[in-house]
């Protein structure tokens, strides 16, 4: 690159970056054309897109094909807008990156010593983003570990068709994934997150420690903190094999997933969810959970050092709108489901529903024929933590006000040690279901070899075929005289 901001590589061509530590920005080697009076604009420009899927453009470290085990450092320096950016980027792949920043800053924090400073050159060796990306398609991002910027790990809207497998998204200042790009932020087409661990988001990422500190929440620091978030969104979204633990605010947060867009779908198979302090998995539209264990934990951060800037357990930020464990919204005539899942919570209600329209009031009002099915899962609830009296979490939420489940749609599951206001099928077991482990910051779903869960569960491919025929650990179901309510299947 140099002032005309033009790329040697060509469409359809691989840059394999060999092993070693780059600086991306001012002070870089081809950077005597930028100015500290614009140290943010000097980056890389948009990366050339490729011809066609098949022949996309790449950028990959040495070693991506035999396990990248030692990834090159891209790190972004002098306030500079984004590492790698991907506007108008068709047909490409980003793999075997580490991409961070060297500070410990995060932008707008609330303390001065954390905040990064944004005034005058020079800022210090902060980027605000990891990757950028607008009216892109066709994209992958594979063994990636996103981690320490002074925002978003991934800011990127207006995106179809884009898979993203092995990335980690990991100590970044306000947010991991960050969906909102401003107006018109819809994504449409397929979009696949599989292998992704996002964790710590809200907690600035030390330098040169890696460790996490001064995690801010939204209430009384004016921070972010959502591991994954979207703006409004259509899409068709697939979730497999991963994990959104200790985000400051929600784990994952799909709220706007439909609004403006009845025509997307979600689907979570083989997840996680705990330790965030907001709800766990929150999903707008229509959608399915499978195989899944969600913990809502969401007190983690009170009292622990690292929780400091986010006030007391009364604060708000603490079980952030009530730290529900799964919430849906749904829009008109929508259906989502949870089978086969764990879900434990220390939030307000272990699952929350009602209709879209209660955070989107021009959209369509619900007419009485949505839907939230729930079978062969176990709930395990606790006490409130951030109430001063003793009070259970709800099974759902006040009592389903917008009646979006039934008895015999909410039925073969196992609730324990929480409030029930609302209805349930006859064959639901109300028994401690004999976990390995129940306590909630330390919480193991497998199965005692006793558990009332064992054996009692609809069969695989009932239920219009959402049963599935194997487990969170990928352990075929049934194993034993039956399929086991929950996500894990004992053996």
């Amino acid at each position: 690159q140099d002032e005309s901001a033009f790329w040697r590589i060509k469409g359809g061509d691989t840059l394999v970056i060999g092993q070693g530590s780059y600086k991306m920005g001012i002070g870089a080697p081809n950077t005597a054309w930028c100015s500290t009076d614009w140290s943010w604009a000097c980056r890389l420009p948009p990366l050339p897109s490729g011809p066609d899927p098949a022949h996309p453009t790449r950028i990959v470290g040495k070693g991506w094909q035999t396990g990248c085990r030692h990834k090159p450092q891209l790190w972004g320096t002098e306030r500079a807008e984004t590492v790698i950016d991907l506007t108008n980027t068709s047909n490409a792949c980003l793999e075997c990156l580490e991409i961070t920043d060297h500070s410990s800053c995060a932008n707008d924090h609330c303390r001065s010593s954390v905040r990064c400073q944004r005034n005058r050159f020079p800022y210090g060796k902060y980027a605000d983003v990891g990757i950028y990306a607008a009216d892109s398609s066709n994209v992958t991002l594979q063994n990636l570990n996103i981690h320490g910027l002074a925002w978003a790990g991934v800011h990127a809207g207006r995106l179809s068709h884009w898979t993203v497998k092995h990335v980690r998204l990991a100590g970044n200042g306000g947010v991991g994934w960050d969906g909102d790009i401003g107006r018109n932020s819809g994504n449409r087409g397929r979009v696949t997150f599989r292998r992704l661990k996002v964790e710590w988001n809200g907690c600035p990422e030390t330098f040169p420690s890696l460790e996490y500190a001064h995690c801010w929440g939204q209430e009384t620091c004016g921070g972010y903190g959502d591991g994954v978030g979207l703006a409004r969104s259509g899409g068709r979204w697939l979730i497999e094999d991963s994990v959104f633990r200790y985000n400051v605010s929600d784990g994952l947060d799909l709220l706007y997933l439909g609004v403006d867009h009845p025509d997307s779908f979600a689907q979570i198979r083989r997840s996680k969810a705990y330790g965030n302090g907001g709800n766990q998995m929150k999903i707008g539209g229509a959608a399915t959970i499978e195989n899944s264990l969600i913990v809502s934990n969401c007190g983690f951060f009170h009292g622990r050092p690292f929780g400091q800037d986010m006030g007391n357990l009364d604060s708000g930020d603490h079980c952030r709108a009530g730290g529900a464990a799964v919430s849906f919204s749904l829009g008109r005539g929508k259906t989502a489901s949870m089978v086969n899942s764990t879900v434990a919570g220390q939030g307000w209600a272990l699952v929350e529903t009602g209709c879209n329209t209660h955070d989107f009031p021009e959209e369509p009002a619900c007419d009485g024929s949505e839907e939230v099915i729930l079978h062969n899962n176990i709930f395990r609830g606790f006490q409130v933590c951030y109430l001063g009296y003793k009070r259970l979490t709800d099974f759902v939420g006040d009592g389903d006000p917008d009646h979006f489940t039934s008895a015999p749609g909410v039925d073969y599951n196992v609730i324990f040690n929480s409030e029930i206001p609302s209805p349930i099928g006859p064959r639901n077991l109300l028994k401690n279901p004999l976990l390995m482990r129940s306590n909630i910051n330390a919480f193991d779903g497998r199965l005692q070899g006793r558990s009332p869960a064992i054996d009692t569960g609809l069969a695989v491919g009932s239920a219009g075929g959402l049963i599935p025929d194997h487990d969170i650990e990928g352990t075929p179901r049934p194993q034993g005289n039956g399929v086991d309510r929950g996500a894990y299947e004992y053996h």
